[in-house]
Formats: structure tokens, sequence, C-alpha cells
């Protein structure tokens, strides 16, 4: 499963760049496959993997925030593996005709 998530610290400020980075950083750390960018971050793994990161990412925030957001989206498809690369490459091939 591919899951798109954005967690945000609610009550901090404005400049949440650092809590974000709280949580990009167990992403990052947990060794799945995955993405950030301006938005989201996509990471890729079996269901209780992946979940369990995310919260682990949720948790990192809110150490630190009185109140957090929680977005996600997630593309479950059995038996597909490395779709964060795949699926882009076939948008791009589709571009490129």
């Amino acid at each position: 499963m591919i899951v798109a998530f954005s967690v945000t610290p609610l009550g901090v400020g404005e400049d949440v760049g650092e809590y974000v980075a709280d949580a990009v950083r167990v992403v990052r750390e947990s060794g799945l496959p995955n993405r950030t960018d301006a938005m989201f971050t996509s990471i890729e793994g079996e269901w209780d993997e992946v979940m369990d990161v995310v919260g682990r990412a949720v948790a990192a925030v809110e150490r630190r925030a009185p109140r957090v957001s929680l977005v996600l989206k997630a593309d479950i498809r059995p038996g597909v593996t490395d779709g964060l690369t795949s699926k882009v490459e076939t948008v791009e091939r589709h571009l490129a005709e």
C-alpha cells in the first residue's frame, strides 16, 4: 500500500517546519520507501508497518504540539511493489507521447 499523509501541529504558530521535520525524520528512519513534497509525505509498505510509522510520526509531533491534525490517503493494492516510482513513471511516459 501507499499512504500519503500530512501531519500538522496546531497551536504553535505559523512556522511549523521544525515540527514537520520531526515527523519526516520518523518516516525516513523507518527504512520504508518514502517521498516528501511540499504538501505530503508518501510511504510504501504493508498495512501494519505503514500505519505504525504514521502513528509514530504523529506521536513525534504530538510530543511538542498541543494539538495535531492528520490528513491521510491510502492506495491499498495487494501484490504491487515500487508503486511510488512506477506510478510516476507511467504518468511521465504518457506525458512524453
